[in-house]
């Protein structure tokens, strides 16, 4: 089997703002050193580390677990609308098949959702009967996973009619105590305020979603450097969901109030220098490829137009341990005909993706 050949790729790099010219060897990663024997691939253009869906379902449709065929369109949605590296949050169904496909995004997996009995969407979570089985739970999510545990930290109790805590704060400092100790992080489910305080007192990593957040928590998040991916295409379904909810009168209420503060809880965690990455919540009732959507809605939030795409590219990936645009990483890219920060609509038709060194076929 011959090589497969190597590239030159000329443009202005982001968030540097540096021309360059860069090799692809033929195993589809950065070369150091210029390679003699190698196609002009891109002469100019906007070169973007690929984009990044930090919350994303692979594996999960309207009505539960998709067989894998389906998964893998899913990803190749993602996929062409820029999104070369996914941290699945959370799927019922175990796609590492998916990982060796060289035509896909990487994925970065997270195991399955932890829950207690009818405290999220059936068929999705682990339920676990005894909240003290958390703890062990954790570590056996984190031994499926690539480095990530989801928990279900709120959720409607309908005996309560509203939003409520699904674990004990003692049981949470365990459970994130036992990811840590097996080199896993942990994230969690949020929408409300009162499941906040124990989540990051005990040291998760990250939240999603968030929309409960006050000043006090945000202040504490940006003290210990917890992560926000707010979802906000997710959030703008709450009216809906409130509209569908008339039996549950306060949760209803609670719904329309986390909805219309969503914005300002970004806007206030981004000021605080919590950091903000972009996620769609794909899967979860969200269409796949909506990464553009995301950003422009962590823009409209008030975050810069540089931030909100670095938050779903540049940034993301230095927090994920995602390839690079650096020696020997795979060549994972994606170019615009215009600088995407001063419009950031250009990021709706790239001029070319490249996924470990080669273009992709859309």
């Amino acid at each position: 089997m011959s090589e497969r050949p190597a590239y030159r790729l000329r443009g202005v790099v982001l968030p540097d703002e540096r021309p360059v010219e860069l090799w692809v060897d033929g195993s589809g990663r950065f070369s150091a050193q210029p390679i003699a024997e190698s196609t002009l691939l891109i002469n100019g253009g906007w070169i973007v580390p690929g984009l990044v869906d930090a919350h994303c379902h692979v594996g999960l449709g309207p009505g539960g677990p998709v067989e894998l065929a389906e998964a893998a369109a899913q990803a190749r949605t993602d996929r062409d609308a820029g999104t070369l590296l996914i941290r699945d949050c959370g799927s019922p169904l175990d796609t590492t098949p998916l990982q060796s496909r060289a035509d896909l995004p990487v994925i970065i997996r997270a195991g399955r959702h932890l829950a207690r009995p009818k405290r999220y969407t059936p068929g999705v979570a682990v339920e676990l009967d005894d909240p003290e089985l958390l703890p062990d739970q954790v570590a056996a999510q984190a031994a499926a996973g690539d480095g990530w545990v989801k928990l279900v930290g709120d959720w409607i109790d309908r005996g309560e009619g509203d939003l409520a805590p699904l674990w004990p704060d003692d049981v949470l400092t365990r459970a994130i105590d036992a990811a840590h100790a097996a080199g896993a992080r942990v994230t969690a489910h949020v929408f409300g305020t009162d499941a906040l305080s124990g989540l990051i007192e005990a040291g998760i990593d990250c939240i999603e979603h968030g929309t409960g957040l006050t000043d006090e928590l945000i202040a504490e998040m940006a003290r210990r450097g917890t992560a926000l991916v707010p979802t906000l295409i997710n959030v703008a379904n709450f009216p809906g969901i409130a509209d569908s909810a008339s039996k549950y009168p306060r949760y209803a209420s609670h719904m329309r109030e986390l909805y219309a503060g969503a914005y300002r809880v970004v806007a206030r965690a981004f000021e605080a220098g919590v950091p903000v990455y972009a996620g769609t919540d794909a899967g979860g009732g969200i269409e796949h490829g909506r990464i553009v959507d995301e950003v422009i809605a962590l823009h409209a939030a008030g975050m810069p137009s540089a931030n909100a795409l670095g938050a779903a590219s540049w940034a993301a990936r230095e927090w994920l341990a995602g390839p690079s645009l650096t020696q020997a990483q795979p060549a994972d890219l994606v170019v615009y005909p215009e600088d995407p920060r001063a419009d950031l609509a250009v990021l709706r038709a790239p001029e070319m993706i490249i996924l470990r060194g080669r273009p992709v076929r859309r």
